[in-house]
């Protein structure tokens, strides 16, 4: 299994326990961006820089994920590809998005997009905090113990 990290968007404290777990279980993690990013120095974090523009990561990330692969996202419209492709998407929040509930979710994106077009104010999520944080880092566990 790599994991793919839908980097442009993902929080900094979600990246700092992607790194220590690709480190801990020497898994490949690429993090895919449209800009430069820093990363620490190992044998199992890489970057991938694309060019800018709309969805020009996702793309990426699609073309090169394979089947048992994880992406880290939250990209509804992403994570929806990649399972299609057989890989696993996995939310910063912690939120497994699976081929039973990415219908209902994409479903709900639009619509949401559909009240903001419209001019209704529908505010953002919350602010990621220390619970968010934690069922993340169990879940990635969870998905590391799983593809040993």
């Amino acid at each position: 299994m790599k994991i793919w990290v839908d980097a442009d968007a993902c929080p900094t404290v979600i990246k700092d326990i992607l790194y220590r777990a690709a480190i801990r279980t020497q898994c490949e993690t690429t993090l895919v961006a449209n800009q430069a990013l820093k990363v620490p120095p190992s044998l199992y974090i890489k970057t991938l820089q694309v060019g800018a523009g709309f969805d020009v990561a996702d793309n990426e990330i699609v073309k090169r994920c394979q089947p048992g692969d994880l992406v880290i996202t939250s990209d509804i419209p992403l994570a929806d590809e990649v399972i299609t492709k057989g890989a696993a998407a996995l939310s910063p929040r912690g939120e497994l998005f699976t081929t039973e509930n990415i219908k209902s979710r994409l479903n709900v994106r639009d619509f949401m997009d559909t009240l903001r077009a419209s001019g209704i104010q529908t505010g953002g999520p919350a602010p990621l905090n220390q619970t968010d944080r934690q069922y993340f880092a169990n879940h990635l566990d969870r998905l590391l113990q799983q593809a040993k």
